[in-house]
């Protein structure tokens, strides 16, 4: 590789500035210009990607509304509805508490569609309510929220998905309906290490909710047990596109923590507007660097240079995913999600479709990956979002999270070998892929 060369340079430009401190998707723009200045290209076409990617993309809409429809619950009491739900559920078993944990990450995956949101709106709540008597550990329910979380990308709604959308254009809906069963089953991998580590610590058991009492708080808990219904319904029902649906969520959930709740005032409100815009601006910011730089990786044709590469090994499928799965995870301990999802899988694309991987399977494959770098030493943004939200220290955290860690390594190594597991659910609503 010429370290003179216009894209060496470029790469140069991006990691620097990103040293310095300058967000990603500014860095990547900045590194981008001055490759099309050294190529001699106009340099106005960095602007033209940049407009043509965003205004043309209407998928990209469902994100700052999923973000909203997140925000608007954080801040009503259907977390706290939902909470009281999984308690009356689960919360009679051995580590009843950590049970909770597991399924309201699993019932709030269908609403939020970020892992980021579900650890920061159940975070502090699961953590007093863990942490209150001396019940659980500080560190081991700090990490289990962030594992829990991890879960929410995977299940539907799933804004890494609606990216990976982007990028590849595979159907949302059939992504969709692929994480549901991955997403169960990292959610019955985690239930079964903290059954095993309840037996070994004697974690109480909760005092069971008395059965004359689940009638009323499912009721209580009825309305916001719907929004996952009403989102998934729209969509497999023909009657809304995922985009559509993401506005629908952001409707039903203002409605209902207005309306129905009443927990939601116009300052709330007004509050919830706000912090969804400053997360959809620095998505927004980041897309739109990706979308300039992967002009770049076109120009060089990189994609096709790592196809005709990886092609000389002569990789089977199974052994191209296994090979992913391993750069992936690598990356995912230094690089934030969303950067991969732009910058890095676009790359595995071409090569995943000559080798005749289907498109669902491999996106579902991706986000787990992505997902796992999330609560992966050394950046594991979920153990830094964990670590300050709860002061506990992020090296006791990273030592309770390593069983979870490893059983959802399992699971993803059975979904890797086994495509049933993410294609079957699709196949069943006609999915010929």
């Amino acid at each position: 590789m010429n370290l003179t060369s216009p894209f060496s340079l470029c790469l140069f430009t991006i990691t620097g500035l990103s040293l310095l401190g300058l967000p990603i998707g500014h860095s990547m723009i900045g590194g981008s210009i001055l490759y099309l200045l050294l190529a001699g290209l106009d340099m106005g076409t960095a602007a033209e990607q940049l407009l043509n990617g965003l205004y043309t993309s209407y998928i990209l809409l469902a994100v700052p509304l999923f973000i909203l429809a997140a925000e608007l619950m954080n801040l009503g009491s259907m977390t706290e509805r939902l909470l009281a739900f999984c308690n009356a559920i689960v919360g009679r078993f051995r580590g009843g508490l950590a049970h909770v944990n597991v399924l309201q990450s699993i019932i709030f995956a269908g609403m939020s569609g970020s892992a980021i949101a579900d650890a920061a709106g159940t975070g502090k709540m699961m953590q007093k309510m863990m942490t209150d008597g001396g019940r659980y550990p500080g560190p081991f329910a700090a990490a289990l929220t962030a594992v829990t979380a991890v879960i929410g990308p995977i299940i539907p709604p799933s804004i890494p998905m609606v990216i990976y959308a982007l990028v590849s254009d595979a159907s949302i809906g059939y992504l969709f309906l692929g994480g549901v069963v991955p997403g169960l089953l990292m959610g019955l991998a985690q239930m079964g290490i903290i059954s095993w580590r309840a037996k070994a610590r004697n974690w109480p058991v909760e005092e069971a909710v008395p059965l004359r009492d689940l009638p009323g708080i499912t009721w209580r808990a009825f309305p916001a047990l719907m929004m996952p219904v009403v989102l998934l319904g729209g969509i497999y029902g023909g009657i809304t596109t995922p985009t559509e649906a993401a506005a629908v969520a952001a409707a039903y959930a203002l409605l209902i923590s207005v309306l129905l709740y009443r927990s939601v005032g116009f300052r709330d409100f007004y509050k919830s507007m706000l912090v969804s815009a400053k997360s959809t601006a620095s998505i927004g910011m980041l897309i739109a660097g990706a979308l300039v730089f992967n002009y770049v990786i076109t120009v060089e044709n990189i994609p096709d240079t790592l196809r005709v590469f990886l092609a000389g090994w002569d990789l089977s499928p199974i052994g191209f995913l296994i090979l992913v799965n391993l750069i992936l995870l690598v990356l995912g301990c230094v690089l934030e999600g969303t950067t991969i999802l732009l910058i890095v899988v676009p790359v595995f694309i071409p090569t995943a479709q000559a080798l005749g991987i289907d498109m669902v399977h491999f996106g579902v494959v991706v986000v787990v990956n992505i997902m796992i770098g999330l609560i992966t030493p050394p950046y594991g943004l979920l153990l830094f979002i964990m670590t300050n939200i709860t002061g506990e220290p992020l090296k006791e955290i990273v030592k309770e999270c390593m069983p979870f860690l490893l059983a959802m390594l399992v699971a993803l190594i059975a979904m890797t070998f086994v495509p049933e597991i993410v294609l079957w659910l699709p196949r069943l609503a006609g999915y010929e892929g």
